[in-house]
């Protein structure tokens, strides 16, 4: 992602966005709720997933924001595209959502975030997936 002055937006298709909603609202007790911009998805007032869109002079794209931790929050940090480290809070990663998207990941993600998020008691609810 480009650096320089960027604006968020709601600029995200409703494809992404139900792609999302099926994955997130699949988890227990999750909810969806409109952001300050975008849409994001909720256990227990804490965010596990947030979708929006980003855009600068020349370019847009379309980002989801997640939590991570251990191991697998230091190889993404480290990945490169389409992930990148958001620059606030410890645990909280960016990846771009476009045409080449994996869909199997991004389940794997926002289902590791929302467990990163959520009660004990909810996680031991969750089937998990490999990570990425």
């Amino acid at each position: 992602m480009a650096l320089g002055e960027r604006r968020n937006t709601d600029n995200v298709s409703d494809e992404v966005v139900n792609r999302l909603r099926e994955l997130c609202l699949a988890l227990p007790d999750a909810y969806e709720e409109r952001a300050w911009v975008g849409i994001r998805w909720m256990v227990r007032k804490k965010t596990f997933a947030h979708v929006l869109g980003v855009e600068t002079d020349d370019s847009a794209w379309v980002v989801l924001t997640f939590r991570s931790q251990g191991e697998e929050l230091e190889t993404l940090r480290h990945f490169g595209y389409p992930y990148y480290t958001l620059g606030w809070g410890r645990n909280a990663l960016g990846m771009v959502i476009d045409h080449d998207t994996d869909w199997d990941e991004v389940r794997e993600i926002v289902t590791e975030s929302f467990c990163v998020m959520a009660p004990q008691k909810l996680v031991a609810l969750v089937d998990r997936p490999e990570g990425p």
